[in-house]
Protein backbone atom coordinates (compact mmCIF):
# COMPACT_ATOMS: atom_id res chain seq x y z
CA UNK A 1 0.00 0.00 0.00
CA UNK A 2 1.14 3.42 -0.83
CA UNK A 3 2.43 5.92 1.97
CA UNK A 4 2.32 9.49 1.56
CA UNK A 5 5.18 11.42 3.42
CA UNK A 6 2.47 13.69 4.82
CA UNK A 7 0.84 10.35 6.12
CA UNK A 8 -0.04 9.84 10.14
CA UNK A 9 2.02 8.17 12.59
CA UNK A 10 -1.30 7.16 14.23
CA UNK A 11 -4.09 6.56 12.58
CA UNK A 12 -7.08 9.16 13.25
CA UNK A 13 -10.35 8.87 15.13
CA UNK A 14 -12.90 7.91 12.99
CA UNK A 15 -16.97 7.33 12.80
CA UNK A 16 -19.03 4.98 10.22
CA UNK A 17 -21.68 8.05 9.23
CA UNK A 18 -22.59 11.39 9.24
CA UNK A 19 -26.02 12.32 10.69
CA UNK A 20 -27.62 13.93 7.39
CA UNK A 21 -31.17 13.22 8.03
CA UNK A 22 -33.18 16.84 8.00
CA UNK A 23 -35.68 15.41 10.23
CA UNK A 24 -33.53 14.62 12.81
CA UNK A 25 -31.02 18.09 12.31
CA UNK A 26 -34.03 20.15 12.39
CA UNK A 27 -35.30 18.75 15.35
CA UNK A 28 -31.93 19.29 17.05
CA UNK A 29 -31.42 23.18 15.88
CA UNK A 30 -34.65 23.95 16.56
CA UNK A 31 -34.66 22.68 20.43
CA UNK A 32 -31.25 24.59 21.06
CA UNK A 33 -32.96 27.28 19.63
CA UNK A 34 -35.67 27.81 21.63
CA UNK A 35 -33.56 26.38 24.71
CA UNK A 36 -31.59 29.84 23.91
CA UNK A 37 -34.59 31.97 23.51
CA UNK A 38 -36.30 31.43 26.78
CA UNK A 39 -33.26 31.80 28.48
CA UNK A 40 -32.53 35.32 26.93
CA UNK A 41 -36.21 35.98 27.79
CA UNK A 42 -35.95 35.03 31.11
CA UNK A 43 -32.50 37.14 31.46
CA UNK A 44 -34.34 40.08 29.91
CA UNK A 45 -37.03 39.95 32.64
CA UNK A 46 -35.09 39.03 35.39
CA UNK A 47 -32.79 42.48 34.57
CA UNK A 48 -35.82 44.95 34.17
CA UNK A 49 -35.55 46.96 37.07
CA UNK A 50 -31.20 46.62 36.84
CA UNK A 51 -29.63 49.95 36.05
CA UNK A 52 -28.99 50.44 31.84
CA UNK A 53 -25.45 50.64 31.78
CA UNK A 54 -25.13 47.19 34.14
CA UNK A 55 -28.53 45.89 32.07
CA UNK A 56 -26.58 46.20 28.87
CA UNK A 57 -23.94 44.59 30.19
CA UNK A 58 -25.50 41.32 31.63
CA UNK A 59 -27.09 40.89 28.06
CA UNK A 60 -23.87 40.86 26.46
CA UNK A 61 -21.85 38.05 28.93
CA UNK A 62 -25.91 35.85 28.79
CA UNK A 63 -26.00 36.36 24.88
CA UNK A 64 -22.09 34.91 25.07
CA UNK A 65 -22.98 32.16 26.93
CA UNK A 66 -26.22 31.15 24.91
CA UNK A 67 -23.67 32.27 21.49
CA UNK A 68 -21.37 29.38 23.09
CA UNK A 69 -24.34 26.96 23.41
CA UNK A 70 -25.66 26.99 20.12
CA UNK A 71 -22.18 26.46 18.89
CA UNK A 72 -21.84 23.22 20.65
CA UNK A 73 -25.22 22.18 19.12
CA UNK A 74 -23.82 23.05 15.85
CA UNK A 75 -20.43 21.38 16.40
CA UNK A 76 -22.34 18.05 17.49
CA UNK A 77 -24.06 17.99 14.12
CA UNK A 78 -21.45 18.45 11.51
CA UNK A 79 -21.23 18.31 8.21
CA UNK A 80 -22.45 21.30 6.59
CA UNK A 81 -23.81 22.49 9.21
CA UNK A 82 -19.87 22.96 10.55
CA UNK A 83 -19.45 24.58 7.35
CA UNK A 84 -22.45 27.13 7.36
CA UNK A 85 -21.81 27.84 11.24
CA UNK A 86 -17.70 28.49 9.47
CA UNK A 87 -19.09 31.10 6.86
CA UNK A 88 -21.33 32.71 9.07
CA UNK A 89 -18.46 33.49 11.52
CA UNK A 90 -16.69 35.53 8.54
CA UNK A 91 -18.94 36.91 7.02
CA UNK A 92 -21.31 37.85 9.46
CA UNK A 93 -20.34 40.37 11.13
CA UNK A 94 -22.74 43.10 9.44
CA UNK A 95 -25.78 40.77 10.85
CA UNK A 96 -25.01 39.02 13.52
CA UNK A 97 -24.09 40.45 17.20
CA UNK A 98 -20.64 40.19 18.02
CA UNK A 99 -20.99 37.39 20.83
CA UNK A 100 -22.72 35.19 17.96
CA UNK A 101 -19.58 35.73 15.71
CA UNK A 102 -17.12 35.46 18.41
CA UNK A 103 -18.15 32.20 19.48
CA UNK A 104 -18.91 30.53 15.91
CA UNK A 105 -15.39 31.25 15.48
CA UNK A 106 -14.51 28.67 17.88
CA UNK A 107 -16.63 26.10 15.68
CA UNK A 108 -13.87 24.05 14.43
CA UNK A 109 -13.54 21.79 11.46
CA UNK A 110 -14.50 18.00 12.21
CA UNK A 111 -11.32 16.45 12.49
CA UNK A 112 -12.67 13.29 13.06
CA UNK A 113 -12.24 10.88 9.49
CA UNK A 114 -15.07 8.68 8.10
CA UNK A 115 -14.10 5.14 8.33
CA UNK A 116 -12.29 3.92 5.06
CA UNK A 117 -14.65 1.68 4.08
CA UNK A 118 -17.60 4.17 3.66
CA UNK A 119 -15.05 6.74 1.68
CA UNK A 120 -14.59 3.06 -0.19
CA UNK A 121 -17.88 2.75 -1.33
CA UNK A 122 -18.36 6.90 -2.15
CA UNK A 123 -15.00 6.32 -4.32
CA UNK A 124 -16.06 3.11 -6.41
CA UNK A 125 -20.05 4.34 -6.71
CA UNK A 126 -18.05 7.53 -8.19
CA UNK A 127 -15.48 6.16 -10.26
CA UNK A 128 -16.66 2.78 -10.93
CA UNK A 129 -14.15 -0.83 -10.76
CA UNK A 130 -12.03 0.16 -13.73
CA UNK A 131 -10.78 3.45 -12.73
CA UNK A 132 -10.70 2.22 -8.96
CA UNK A 133 -8.38 -0.58 -10.09
CA UNK A 134 -5.69 2.49 -11.37
CA UNK A 135 -5.35 3.50 -8.06
CA UNK A 136 -3.67 2.57 -5.04
CA UNK A 137 -5.16 4.16 -2.54
CA UNK A 138 -3.86 5.25 0.95
CA UNK A 139 -6.75 4.16 3.26
CA UNK A 140 -5.38 7.49 6.43
CA UNK A 141 -6.39 10.50 5.28
CA UNK A 142 -3.99 13.02 5.14
CA UNK A 143 -6.92 15.49 5.78
CA UNK A 144 -10.43 16.07 7.39
CA UNK A 145 -13.06 18.98 6.58
CA UNK A 146 -16.68 19.49 7.64
CA UNK A 147 -17.68 18.16 3.86
CA UNK A 148 -14.96 15.80 3.08
CA UNK A 149 -11.76 14.53 3.73
CA UNK A 150 -8.64 14.00 1.15
CA UNK A 151 -6.42 10.65 0.70
CA UNK A 152 -3.63 10.56 -1.26
CA UNK A 153 -3.07 7.67 -4.29
CA UNK A 154 -0.56 6.49 -6.64
CA UNK A 155 -2.18 6.34 -10.30
CA UNK A 156 -0.59 2.61 -11.25
CA UNK A 157 0.54 3.40 -14.88
CA UNK A 158 2.32 6.62 -13.96
CA UNK A 159 3.44 6.34 -10.74
CA UNK A 160 1.82 10.05 -10.43
CA UNK A 161 1.09 11.11 -6.32
CA UNK A 162 -2.39 12.68 -6.36
CA UNK A 163 -4.69 13.66 -3.68
CA UNK A 164 -8.29 12.86 -3.81
CA UNK A 165 -10.41 15.35 -1.98
CA UNK A 166 -13.85 12.87 -1.48
CA UNK A 167 -17.07 14.51 -0.64
CA UNK A 168 -19.24 12.78 2.53
CA UNK A 169 -22.21 11.16 1.78
CA UNK A 170 -25.54 13.08 1.79
CA UNK A 171 -23.56 16.14 2.54
CA UNK A 172 -25.09 17.44 -0.82
CA UNK A 173 -28.58 16.76 0.06
CA UNK A 174 -28.47 18.24 3.41
CA UNK A 175 -26.98 21.85 2.03
CA UNK A 176 -30.46 23.33 1.64
CA UNK A 177 -32.09 22.27 4.49
CA UNK A 178 -29.68 22.85 7.12
CA UNK A 179 -29.28 26.40 6.04
CA UNK A 180 -32.75 26.69 6.80
CA UNK A 181 -32.55 25.25 9.97
CA UNK A 182 -29.74 27.64 11.09
CA UNK A 183 -31.28 30.57 9.80
CA UNK A 184 -34.57 29.56 11.94
CA UNK A 185 -32.19 28.60 15.01
CA UNK A 186 -30.97 31.88 14.79
CA UNK A 187 -34.71 33.49 14.64
CA UNK A 188 -35.89 31.39 17.35
CA UNK A 189 -32.97 32.11 19.55
CA UNK A 190 -33.31 35.87 18.78
CA UNK A 191 -30.00 36.43 18.09
CA UNK A 192 -30.91 38.04 14.74
CA UNK A 193 -33.78 40.21 13.43
CA UNK A 194 -34.77 39.16 9.15
CA UNK A 195 -34.97 41.95 6.64
CA UNK A 196 -34.44 42.39 2.83
CA UNK A 197 -30.47 42.84 3.31
CA UNK A 198 -30.02 39.73 6.15
CA UNK A 199 -32.56 37.47 3.30
CA UNK A 200 -30.25 38.49 0.40
CA UNK A 201 -26.89 37.76 2.50
CA UNK A 202 -28.45 34.66 3.48
CA UNK A 203 -29.02 33.42 -0.44
CA UNK A 204 -25.50 34.37 -1.05
CA UNK A 205 -23.94 32.14 1.91
CA UNK A 206 -26.84 29.26 0.22
CA UNK A 207 -24.83 30.32 -3.35
CA UNK A 208 -21.42 29.61 -1.91
CA UNK A 209 -22.17 26.37 -0.20
CA UNK A 210 -23.17 25.25 -3.54
CA UNK A 211 -20.31 25.91 -5.00
CA UNK A 212 -18.99 24.57 -2.42
CA UNK A 213 -20.22 20.91 -2.44
CA UNK A 214 -19.91 20.89 -6.73
CA UNK A 215 -16.58 19.30 -7.44
CA UNK A 216 -17.09 19.22 -10.51
CA UNK A 217 -17.16 23.44 -11.13
CA UNK A 218 -14.31 23.29 -8.70
CA UNK A 219 -12.07 21.09 -11.16
CA UNK A 220 -13.08 23.46 -13.67
CA UNK A 221 -12.39 26.13 -11.76
CA UNK A 222 -8.66 24.89 -10.85
CA UNK A 223 -8.01 24.44 -13.98
CA UNK A 224 -9.06 27.81 -15.56
CA UNK A 225 -7.00 29.75 -12.49
CA UNK A 226 -3.95 27.14 -13.75
CA UNK A 227 -4.43 28.55 -16.88
CA UNK A 228 -4.52 32.33 -16.02
CA UNK A 229 -1.25 31.76 -13.72
CA UNK A 230 0.65 29.26 -16.15
CA UNK A 231 3.47 31.83 -16.81
CA UNK A 232 3.46 33.45 -13.55
CA UNK A 233 6.46 31.05 -11.67
CA UNK A 234 5.63 32.58 -8.39
CA UNK A 235 2.12 30.51 -7.94
CA UNK A 236 1.70 26.80 -8.58
CA UNK A 237 -1.70 25.88 -9.21
CA UNK A 238 -2.28 21.77 -8.55
CA UNK A 239 -3.00 19.79 -11.47
CA UNK A 240 -6.30 18.35 -12.23
CA UNK A 241 -6.81 14.80 -13.49
CA UNK A 242 -10.07 14.98 -14.73
CA UNK A 243 -10.15 11.03 -15.53
CA UNK A 244 -10.26 11.09 -11.58
CA UNK A 245 -12.56 13.64 -10.80
CA UNK A 246 -16.47 13.94 -10.52
CA UNK A 247 -18.96 16.19 -9.18
CA UNK A 248 -18.06 14.69 -5.14
CA UNK A 249 -14.77 13.52 -5.92
CA UNK A 250 -11.62 15.65 -6.88
CA UNK A 251 -8.09 14.68 -8.13
CA UNK A 252 -5.68 16.96 -8.20
CA UNK A 253 -1.36 16.76 -7.99
CA UNK A 254 -0.08 16.12 -4.41
CA UNK A 255 1.80 19.54 -3.77
CA UNK A 256 4.28 19.99 -1.18
CA UNK A 257 4.33 23.19 0.66
CA UNK A 258 4.86 24.39 4.39
CA UNK A 259 2.14 26.36 6.13
CA UNK A 260 2.04 30.22 6.08
CA UNK A 261 2.57 30.55 9.88
CA UNK A 262 5.78 27.83 9.89
CA UNK A 263 8.47 28.70 11.63
CA UNK A 264 10.32 27.27 8.49
CA UNK A 265 9.21 30.13 6.56
CA UNK A 266 9.45 32.96 9.53
CA UNK A 267 12.98 31.94 9.05
CA UNK A 268 13.28 33.33 5.30
CA UNK A 269 15.40 36.18 4.86
CA UNK A 270 12.85 39.34 4.62
CA UNK A 271 13.60 39.77 1.31
CA UNK A 272 11.88 36.27 0.49
CA UNK A 273 8.96 36.95 2.45
CA UNK A 274 8.25 40.40 1.07
CA UNK A 275 8.60 38.99 -2.49
CA UNK A 276 5.84 36.24 -0.95
CA UNK A 277 3.77 38.53 0.10
CA UNK A 278 3.45 41.28 -2.45
CA UNK A 279 2.73 37.85 -4.47
CA UNK A 280 0.17 37.57 -2.51
CA UNK A 281 -1.27 41.55 -2.99
CA UNK A 282 -0.85 41.21 -6.60
CA UNK A 283 -2.90 38.32 -7.18
CA UNK A 284 -5.59 40.06 -5.58
CA UNK A 285 -5.61 42.96 -7.65
CA UNK A 286 -5.17 40.64 -10.37
CA UNK A 287 -8.20 38.58 -9.34
CA UNK A 288 -10.19 42.05 -8.62
CA UNK A 289 -8.87 44.55 -11.89
CA UNK A 290 -7.99 41.94 -14.83
CA UNK A 291 -10.09 39.05 -14.19
CA UNK A 292 -13.30 39.81 -12.13
CA UNK A 293 -12.88 36.33 -10.40
CA UNK A 294 -12.04 36.37 -6.57
CA UNK A 295 -10.98 33.32 -4.31
CA UNK A 296 -13.07 34.86 -1.44
CA UNK A 297 -12.51 32.03 1.08
CA UNK A 298 -9.29 33.70 3.02
CA UNK A 299 -8.78 30.41 5.18
CA UNK A 300 -4.76 29.93 5.83
CA UNK A 301 -5.83 25.78 4.87
CA UNK A 302 -6.00 26.74 1.26
CA UNK A 303 -2.35 28.35 0.80
CA UNK A 304 1.00 26.31 1.18
CA UNK A 305 4.35 28.08 0.78
CA UNK A 306 6.61 26.12 -1.39
CA UNK A 307 10.21 26.90 0.11
CA UNK A 308 12.81 27.13 -3.23
CA UNK A 309 15.79 24.97 -2.62
CA UNK A 310 19.44 26.98 -3.27
CA UNK A 311 18.66 29.04 -6.90
CA UNK A 312 15.07 28.31 -7.13
CA UNK A 313 12.58 31.52 -5.98
CA UNK A 314 9.79 30.30 -3.15
CA UNK A 315 6.43 30.06 -4.24
CA UNK A 316 2.99 29.90 -2.82
CA UNK A 317 0.62 27.00 -3.66
CA UNK A 318 -2.86 27.96 -4.08
CA UNK A 319 -5.18 24.81 -3.03
CA UNK A 320 -8.63 25.56 -3.20
CA UNK A 321 -11.30 27.65 -5.53
CA UNK A 322 -13.95 26.26 -4.40
CA UNK A 323 -15.22 29.34 -3.13
CA UNK A 324 -14.69 31.69 -6.33
CA UNK A 325 -16.94 34.20 -7.03
CA UNK A 326 -17.61 35.90 -10.37
CA UNK A 327 -18.54 39.56 -10.26
CA UNK A 328 -20.56 41.85 -12.91
CA UNK A 329 -18.95 44.78 -14.34
CA UNK A 330 -21.58 46.66 -12.36
CA UNK A 331 -19.78 46.55 -9.11
CA UNK A 332 -16.09 45.76 -9.84
CA UNK A 333 -16.52 49.33 -11.59
CA UNK A 334 -17.35 51.61 -8.58
CA UNK A 335 -15.13 49.26 -6.21
CA UNK A 336 -12.51 49.43 -8.54
CA UNK A 337 -13.20 53.35 -8.49
CA UNK A 338 -13.05 53.32 -4.55
CA UNK A 339 -9.83 51.66 -4.61
CA UNK A 340 -8.40 54.30 -7.26
CA UNK A 341 -10.11 57.23 -5.47
CA UNK A 342 -8.12 56.02 -2.07
CA UNK A 343 -5.22 55.35 -4.02
CA UNK A 344 -4.94 58.98 -4.79
CA UNK A 345 -6.99 60.30 -1.79
CA UNK A 346 -9.87 61.68 -3.78
CA UNK A 347 -12.51 62.30 -1.19
CA UNK A 348 -15.51 62.84 -4.01
CA UNK A 349 -14.33 59.73 -6.49
CA UNK A 350 -14.50 57.79 -2.98
CA UNK A 351 -18.27 59.06 -2.21
CA UNK A 352 -19.00 58.42 -5.82
CA UNK A 353 -17.99 54.84 -5.93
CA UNK A 354 -19.95 54.56 -2.29
CA UNK A 355 -22.94 55.90 -3.40
CA UNK A 356 -22.79 53.24 -6.75
CA UNK A 357 -22.53 50.43 -4.85
CA UNK A 358 -25.63 51.65 -2.56
CA UNK A 359 -24.32 51.70 1.25
CA UNK A 360 -23.72 55.47 1.24
CA UNK A 361 -26.05 57.94 0.29
CA UNK A 362 -26.00 61.54 -1.01
CA UNK A 363 -28.64 62.36 1.02
CA UNK A 364 -26.74 62.21 4.26
CA UNK A 365 -24.89 65.31 5.21
CA UNK A 366 -21.80 66.30 3.72
CA UNK A 367 -19.52 65.62 6.57
CA UNK A 368 -20.64 62.25 6.93
CA UNK A 369 -19.85 61.74 3.52
CA UNK A 370 -16.29 63.12 3.98
CA UNK A 371 -15.71 60.96 7.19
CA UNK A 372 -16.90 57.90 5.38
CA UNK A 373 -14.25 58.27 2.62
CA UNK A 374 -11.46 59.62 5.03
CA UNK A 375 -12.18 55.99 6.81
CA UNK A 376 -12.15 54.13 2.85
CA UNK A 377 -9.06 55.99 2.24
CA UNK A 378 -7.45 54.80 5.80
CA UNK A 379 -8.26 51.86 5.11
CA UNK A 380 -5.77 51.68 2.04
CA UNK A 381 -3.48 53.23 3.69
CA UNK A 382 -0.78 50.63 2.95
CA UNK A 383 -1.57 51.24 -0.71
CA UNK A 384 -1.76 55.25 -1.05
CA UNK A 385 0.42 57.43 -2.71
CA UNK A 386 0.86 59.18 0.56
CA UNK A 387 0.83 57.69 3.69
CA UNK A 388 0.20 61.28 5.79
CA UNK A 389 -2.07 59.02 8.62
CA UNK A 390 0.24 56.67 9.17
CA UNK A 391 2.61 56.99 12.39
CA UNK A 392 6.53 56.57 12.06
CA UNK A 393 5.77 53.30 14.02
CA UNK A 394 4.32 52.26 10.78
CA UNK A 395 7.46 52.29 8.59
CA UNK A 396 11.01 51.19 8.79
CA UNK A 397 14.44 52.81 8.69
CA UNK A 398 13.85 52.59 4.64
CA UNK A 399 10.81 54.09 4.86
CA UNK A 400 8.94 50.92 3.84
CA UNK A 401 5.40 49.93 5.22
CA UNK A 402 5.72 47.74 8.05
CA UNK A 403 2.49 45.80 7.72
CA UNK A 404 2.42 43.91 10.97
CA UNK A 405 3.63 46.66 13.19
CA UNK A 406 1.07 49.27 11.50
CA UNK A 407 -1.60 47.97 13.46
CA UNK A 408 -4.08 49.42 10.90
CA UNK A 409 -7.28 47.06 11.68
CA UNK A 410 -7.44 48.63 15.39
CA UNK A 411 -6.60 51.93 14.55
CA UNK A 412 -9.51 51.66 11.63
CA UNK A 413 -11.73 49.87 14.26
CA UNK A 414 -11.90 52.96 16.71
CA UNK A 415 -12.08 55.64 14.39
CA UNK A 416 -15.01 54.14 13.28
CA UNK A 417 -16.62 53.55 16.53
CA UNK A 418 -16.60 57.26 17.32
CA UNK A 419 -17.38 58.12 13.95
CA UNK A 420 -20.88 59.55 13.03
CA UNK A 421 -20.87 57.44 10.25
CA UNK A 422 -21.79 54.34 12.45
CA UNK A 423 -25.44 55.94 12.49
CA UNK A 424 -25.75 56.36 8.91
CA UNK A 425 -24.15 53.39 7.71
CA UNK A 426 -25.92 50.68 5.85
CA UNK A 427 -25.16 46.92 5.52
CA UNK A 428 -23.50 47.07 2.90
CA UNK A 429 -24.56 44.86 -0.60
CA UNK A 430 -23.77 40.96 0.08
CA UNK A 431 -20.82 41.11 -2.91
CA UNK A 432 -19.05 43.37 -0.66
CA UNK A 433 -19.33 41.63 2.40
CA UNK A 434 -17.65 38.34 0.68
CA UNK A 435 -14.81 41.22 -1.01
CA UNK A 436 -14.47 42.75 2.26
CA UNK A 437 -13.47 39.56 4.26
CA UNK A 438 -10.89 38.33 1.24
CA UNK A 439 -9.08 41.90 1.77
CA UNK A 440 -8.74 41.52 5.39
CA UNK A 441 -7.54 37.76 4.58
CA UNK A 442 -4.72 39.53 1.76
CA UNK A 443 -3.53 41.97 5.01
CA UNK A 444 -3.61 38.95 7.57
CA UNK A 445 -1.56 36.53 5.24
CA UNK A 446 0.96 40.03 4.14
CA UNK A 447 1.34 40.31 8.08
CA UNK A 448 1.83 36.87 9.36
CA UNK A 449 4.94 37.22 6.77
CA UNK A 450 6.03 40.44 8.56
CA UNK A 451 5.84 41.64 5.25
CA UNK A 452 7.80 45.29 4.77
CA UNK A 453 7.10 47.38 1.81
CA UNK A 454 5.38 50.13 0.02
CA UNK A 455 2.13 48.51 -1.78
CA UNK A 456 1.42 51.78 -4.06
CA UNK A 457 4.08 50.90 -6.08
CA UNK A 458 2.41 47.34 -7.01
CA UNK A 459 -1.14 49.29 -6.87
CA UNK A 460 -0.54 52.01 -9.11
CA UNK A 461 0.04 50.01 -12.45
CA UNK A 462 -3.66 48.64 -12.01
CA UNK A 463 -4.85 52.45 -11.50
CA UNK A 464 -3.90 54.06 -14.07
CA UNK A 465 -4.81 50.85 -16.66
CA UNK A 466 -8.79 51.32 -14.63
CA UNK A 467 -8.34 55.35 -14.70
CA UNK A 468 -6.92 55.10 -18.58
CA UNK A 469 -10.42 52.74 -19.58
CA UNK A 470 -12.94 54.68 -17.80
CA UNK A 471 -11.72 57.86 -19.00
CA UNK A 472 -12.20 56.72 -22.24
Amino acid sequence: MFKSSNTHTKKPSSVSRIKTGSFERKLSLTRAGLMVGTRMTGHLAASFFTRKDKREEKRKQALSKQAQYLVEELGRLKGSVVKIGQVMALYGEHFLPPEVTEALHTLEENTVALEWSVIHDVLFDQLGEERMAQLDIEQVPIGTASLGQVHCARILTTNEIICLKVQYPGVAKAVDTDLDAVAQLLKIARVVTFGPAFDDWLEEVRAMMHREIDYHLEAETTAHFSELLKDDTRFVVPKVYFDFSTDQVLATRFELGENVSSPLVAQLSQVRRNALAKASLELFLQELFVWHEIQTDPNFGNYRIRIGAEGLADQIVLLDFGAVQKYPASFIHPVCKMISSAYASDVKGVIDGGIALHFMSGTWPEAVLIEFANVCIAVLEPLAKENSDAGDEAFNEKGEYCWRASDLPSRIAKRAAVSAISRYFKIPPKEFVFLNRKLVGVYTFISVLDGQFNGAEILAPYVQKFMNKTSL
